[in-house]
């Protein structure tokens, strides 16, 4: 196994055409390693090989720009474990837990991660006893707005890990001080019991409508046209919510949405939103006119599953006459990837619907 000139300890790294995982195990404790990621890569191709100092594996270059990754471990007593990748220094944390990361040649983090914010303030807000119960948001505002300045409402969807994780309040500042969008307020709701409400339910809907956007207004000043965002489900949730109150958002943004058919997406039949979603979506297919035409951002990686029913929203979308902007981008379903395009794909979004 070749060392690494950094510490001598051999690295995964990329290696020419191939990509190359490395685990050490000179004493070979281990019987076997496999890598596990969501590129799609076919499982037959993951299992390391042994070699003199441990495990490796190679693949051919990869189209993504980077692969979030652990290490499958099997012991001699048949055990096994998940863990990083102990010559990888370089992780990204998420909802559960820290993954190993490999940025591959061509990738560049979002410069707005580093550029001047406006110093901001979030507040909690809670919304008791609704139909589906208690539902708590943050409301991110910058830290001189007064509660009677009217500002535009970006709304999302899993907020607290959109911030903590894509760095969804980050970029607001930044853009906000750069002068890229206005003085704009964020409402970041959270998931709560997100398989159930995210999953095209009408009482979530109905909740988040005429409970939680009024919660807001009551305390801020907000613009009519309000922006709903999501990923995954809740990307699903945002087009839910809309379509079953016309006219409530001005657009939606949303990232990997889970746009769920039976054609497209056999492999989530065992989720147990999966029929209420899929006749959502088969409703949305087989619609002669939309009931709402807001602005739709949709954002999908490449590599993933969703890209494909997200293919076939858009284009859905489109043809019923609603203005959708559609981005692929080279990475997978995490919230690295939706960070990484928030600027420009948000950023046209907003600007879209708020100068309009």
């Amino acid at each position: 196994m070749s060392e690494d000139s950094a510490g001598g300890q051999a690295r995964s790294r990329v290696d020419g055409a191939e990509v190359v995982f490395l685990h050490p195990d000179p004493d070979h404790n281990l019987t076997g390693v496999r890598l596990w990621q969501d590129l799609g890569i076919p499982a037959t191709d993951l299992a390391f090989t042994p070699v003199p100092d441990g495990w490796e594996l190679r693949l051919p270059r990869l189209t993504a720009h980077r692969v979030e990754y652990l290490f499958e471990t099997r012991d001699a007593g048949g055990d096994t474990k998940s863990v990083l990748d102990p010559g990888n220094p370089l992780v990204v944390p998420g909802p559960f837990g820290e993954h190993s990361v490999l940025e591959l040649p061509g990738y560049t983090r979002p410069p707005w991660l580093a550029a001047p914010a406006v110093e901001s303030r979030s507040e909690p807000v809670t919304v008791a006893d609704t139909t589906i119960g208690r539902i708590e948001l943050l409301v991110w505002s910058p830290a001189d707005a007064e509660p009677g300045e009217r500002l535009p409402l970006l709304v999302a969807h899993d907020g607290p890990e959109l911030a903590e994780y894509a760095a969804l309040d980050t970029y607001a500042g930044a853009l906000v001080a750069s002068g890229t969008l206005p003085r704009m307020r964020l409402a970041l709701v959270g998931p709560g019991e997100r398989n159930v409400w995210y999953a095209a339910d009408l009482d979530y809907a109905g909740a988040l409508v005429h409970r939680v956007l009024p919660a807001v207004r009551e305390s801020y000043a907000c613009a009519s046209d309000v922006v709903l965002a999501g990923a995954s489900l809740g990307g699903l949730a945002a087009l839910h919510a809309e379509w079953s109150h016309p006219g409530t958002f001005a657009g939606l943004f949303c990232q990997s949405g889970s746009f769920f058919t039976a054609e497209t997406d056999p492999q989530e039949s065992r989720f147990s939103g999966f029929a209420a979603v899929t006749a959502f979506v088969r409703r949305v297919l087989d619609a002669k006119t939309p009931p709402s035409t807001p602005y739709v951002g949709l954002t999908c990686g490449s590599a993933e599953e969703n890209v494909h029913n997200n293919r076939v929203l858009a284009a859905r979308l489109d043809s019923l006459g609603v203005e959708v902007a559609f981005a692929e981008s080279p990475d997978a379903h995490n919230f690295t990837a939706w960070r990484d395009v928030l600027d420009p794909h948000l950023t046209a979004l907003l600007l879209r619907v708020w100068n309009r």
